[in-house]
């Protein structure tokens, strides 16, 4: 079964390479039918391996039509083939037949009938059943039918629990913009098991209960996006700022997206992208590296290219040339976001926008002494460099503090941005973040999953090297690069300006503890709600505001990758860290 994922992890590992004296060197081939596997071997965890799969496309291979479609085959993956997740291969076929035939009927009308009655006035939303016609009812009803006697040979969740019973856990996937990567842990007597069954889904996956995975899709999008304080407003100003590209849509894809697109256009979209010459396995753990690439040979070898090379991606962005600015209400706390255009992974300048970054941000860093400390504007204060594949953004995010206005947070950034680019940063502050990169990244080579995730995203996007040449570049930035970067790309006509404020009309209801224990899964409420009280406990009797409000930012920053089932005890722990930065302040005052 797959289980909730979050990419913010992916950012965090490509913002700071390994440690400088630390060089990755993995065993790389590739197969005759052009699949490439990159083996490292470390013993450090013994008897244990993560190993897994990325292809370079995500949401920015997509089109209009079937914005979505890298995220939605991501969740078909886990529901197997033609040998996992049915008892009866060939009726399954068959119901799968028939069910792809009443979807086209559906689709058809949909288009003729219902569009044109959306458009009209007539109904709010051509694909809602509570708009259909008689003739669609029809046609929904026959489908439930099959999908209900098709339901009786599926065996649910079978690929998860092979891997489980052999003492495998954490099996996973994930999409981003450029890249979508499938990865599990398991023992490493079991990597035969782990070449079978990948190579498995990937020479014939079986793409059943289409329909079901579509609405599991469209909640998770009403859940993570929709339903999240300043989900909408994020990703209107998402679309906004990125005006060429495909960056402009969500990963997630747009709604009516998600509700139109066919099993061909699945089909297709898959023996396009997912095939083995596209692909690149990765392995990292304690294993013999001669006896995987014999297993690698023999399973992945299968694998054939039935179509030709993906097409490039063709259109990239263009220069704002002027200031974007964008405002919206939500209901959430007052934010403001600086958003400039910056750089992609691999070029020369990420490196000084990386470090850059990192002085600005921390307790010891320059917004959180100023903006926070000195000035007393903001409850919190960061920026973040991001670099994806053919675009990259430099923002500032910051909460206001008492009565301060988002403007006035706003002129203190600018305040900032000229200082960095007519003062020279000092050799030791210089040296301090430097020092703190290289420690953070050595950190992360300690785990297998975290060296897996490097390699993978590494090279599905500048080739895994980059992984031992990062450092090095970071070491070589220097004050007058940093002054350069800010001088080149923190101007004014090339940013987008992002103001969020509370929604007044009304005040939202509170949650209470029995909400709470209400929405969680029964088989893990009562061990949740044992170790949750304990943790209000604690919140109840902080007393350090700056870390109340450091842990209530980062709650936000975490919002949208939140499992619904855990969304009602997500807001829960926001509304009480508030109300105990409320307690406290009032107290001081």
């Amino acid at each position: 079964m797959r289980k909730p994922f979050s990419l913010a992890a992916f950012g965090m590992l490509l913002a700071t390479g390994p440690a400088l004296a630390q060089q990755v060197e993995p065993i790389e081939f590739t197969l005759d039918n052009g699949m490439k596997f990159l083996l490292l071997q470390r013993d450090e965890q013994p008897n244990v391996i993560t190993a897994g799969w990325i292809t370079p496309a995500g949401s920015t291979n997509e089109r209009p039509g079937i914005t979505g479609i890298s995220h939605m085959l991501e969740h078909l993956l886990f529901k197997g083939s033609d040998t996992i997740g049915t008892s009866d291969p060939e009726q399954d076929r068959d119901f799968r037949e028939r069910l792809t035939e009443i979807r086209r009927q559906m689709r058809t009308m949909v288009f003729e009938v219902q569009y044109p009655r959306f458009f009209r006035g007539e109904i709010d939303n051509p694909w809602m059943p509570s708009n259909d016609t008689p003739e669609l009812r029809e046609l929904r009803a026959r489908m439930t039918q099959l999908q209900d006697e098709q339901r009786a040979i599926t065996v649910q969740n079978e690929f998860d629990r092979i891997y489980t019973g052999e003492g495998a856990s954490g099996m996973n996937a994930g999409t981003g913009h450029d890249f979508t990567i499938y990865y599990i842990n398991l023992p490493s007597n079991k990597l035969e098991l782990w070449t079978w069954m990948e190579s498995d889904r990937l020479l014939d996956p079986s793409f059943r209960e289409l329909d079901a995975e579509r609405f599991v899709v469209v909640e998770e999008r009403r859940q993570r996006l929709e339903a999240t304080p300043t989900g909408i407003l994020d990703e209107r100003f998402d679309a906004m700022f990125w005006v060429a590209s495909a960056y402009s849509w969500p990963v997630i894809g747009w709604m009516s997206d998600l509700m139109a697109y066919t099993e061909d256009e699945i089909v297709e979209y898959f023996e396009t992208h997912y095939q083995p010459a596209n692909l690149t396995g990765v392995i990292v753990g304690d294993f013999n590296p001669d006896e995987a690439r014999q297993l690698i040979e023999s399973y992945f070898g299968r694998l054939e290219n039935k179509r030709p090379p993906p097409d490039p991606v063709v259109t990239y962005e263009v220069p704002l040339r002027g200031e974007l600015r964008f405002s919206g209400e939500c209901d959430c706390q007052d934010r403001v976001e600086v958003r400039y255009r910056a750089v992609p992974a691999g070029h020369p300048d990420g490196p000084a926008l990386d470090v850059l970054a990192d002085l600005l941000n921390g307790r010891t860093g320059r917004l959180y002494r100023s903006l926070i400390e000195d000035q007393g504007l903001a409850s919190s204060a960061r920026a973040s460099n991001r670099m994806q594949r053919s675009v990259g953004s430099f923002s500032f995010f910051a909460n206001p503090r008492g009565g301060a206005a988002l403007t006035d947070l706003e002129q203190a950034w600018y305040e900032q941005v000229e200082r960095l680019k007519s003062e020279p940063v000092g050799e030791r502050e210089l040296q301090k973040v430097k020092n703190q990169a290289a420690a953070d990244s050595f950190r992360q080579l300690s785990d297998n999953a975290n060296l897996f995730f490097q390699l993978a995203i590494y090279e599905a996007w500048v080739g895994w090297e980059e992984l031992n040449e990062y450092p090095r570049r970071i070491q070589e930035v220097t004050p007058e690069d940093i002054m350069r970067v800010a001088q080149t790309y923190l101007v004014d006509d090339n940013k987008g300006v992002a103001l969020y404020t509370r929604r007044q009309a009304g005040e939202r209801p509170m949650i209470t503890l029995e909400d709470v224990e209400a929405s969680l899964p029964e088989e893990i409420r009562e061990m949740i709600m044992s170790q949750f009280r304990g943790q209000l406990a604690e919140l109840a009797a902080e007393t350090d505001i700056e870390k109340l409000r450091e842990s209530s930012e980062q709650l936000r920053q975490q919002a949208s990758a939140m499992p619904p089932q855990f969304k009602t005890m997500f807001d829960f722990v926001q509304q009480e860290i508030d109300r105990r930065i409320a307690e406290i302040e009032g107290g001081a005052e």
